[in-house]
């Protein structure tokens, strides 16, 4: 179908990021770049899993129109399109989860296509804004998602001007070509490999090594489970870097409200499964 097809014009600007990445045999590695490339990523992996995913796709907390703005914003540096589009998906994702509707289900269309091969398409290049009423009465959010390529520049622009272009290399390309992978994980890897702990009427498992790497977004049955939670790691042992910092913001008004699942929830534990673990 004409959803299966690569419209490669269309990813260019995503290679490009990819091919930018080369760049650094020529900048040469140092402690001061890697330093600076895992903080670009972990703040902006915060802005997604606590912006795009949990408040702007789930609700699953409270916040004021500014920080929402800001949010939203600083979620868009990760170039992974405007913040409309991707909650809207990620809805039609969860209400079609792993069933023939599911248009980044790597157990309907494989790894590669549920990875990456579904955001090359142009059968998806639209918001779907049916799905967002919620977010689209409010103007600014409408316009940053229209014009989602500017956050990022902006962004590219500020690492430039403050670190120079091996900066830019690192602070930048190499972060977001990370980012995106780790953040497409989510959507292929924690779908076919990991543990099942809940009946999520899906194949969504959890991974510990993804929860490091996103955040907490690791905890992927967790999460499918019990959608509007705004922590994911829902024991001790799970960590959950964005629901820590999410804590921290309340504590100081700027996020409330925090959904958390309740005990009756958490106890409905299948019995020990024999799924792959990671």
């Amino acid at each position: 179908s004409g959803a299966e097809k690569v419209q490669w014009k269309g990813a260019i600007p995503f290679l490009a990021i990819h091919l930018m990445c080369l760049w650094a045999v020529q900048t040469g590695v140092s402690v001061e770049l890697v330093a600076l490339g895992i903080a670009s990523y972990y703040l902006r992996m915060f802005a997604i899993t606590a912006g795009y995913h949990r408040y702007f796709s789930h609700r699953s907390y409270k916040t004021s129109r500014i920080f929402q703005f800001l949010l939203a914003f600083f979620a868009m540096t990760s170039a992974q399109k405007g913040v409309l589009w991707w909650a809207s998906h990620h809805r039609h994702h969860h209400k079609h989860s792993d069933r023939e509707e599911d248009r980044h289900s790597p157990l309907q269309r494989g790894f590669w296509y549920s990875h990456v091969g579904w955001l090359m398409s142009d059968e998806y290049v639209e918001t779907e804004f049916a799905l967002v009423k919620d977010l689209a009465k409010y103007p600014e959010l409408r316009v940053l998602n229209r014009f989602h390529f500017i956050p990022p520049l902006l962004y590219a622009l500020l690492i430039f001007v403050l670190w120079g272009f091996p900066g830019l290399i690192w602070g930048f390309f190499i972060s977001t070509t990370v980012l995106y992978h780790c953040t497409f994980f989510i959507n292929s890897l924690t779908h076919i490999v990991g543990r099942v702990r809940y009946n999520s009427r899906d194949g969504s498992r959890n991974s510990f090594i993804l929860a490091i790497l996103c955040c907490g977004e690791g905890w992927h049955n967790n999460h499918h489970y019990y959608q509007s939670s705004a922590n994911q790691g829902w024991f001790w042992w799970e960590v959950d870097f964005s629901y820590y910092m999410l804590n921290v913001l309340s504590w100081f008004g700027i996020v409330w409200d925090l959904r958390t699942p309740p005990d009756h929830i958490k106890a409905k534990i299948l019995a020990p499964g024999t799924t792959t673990t990671m």
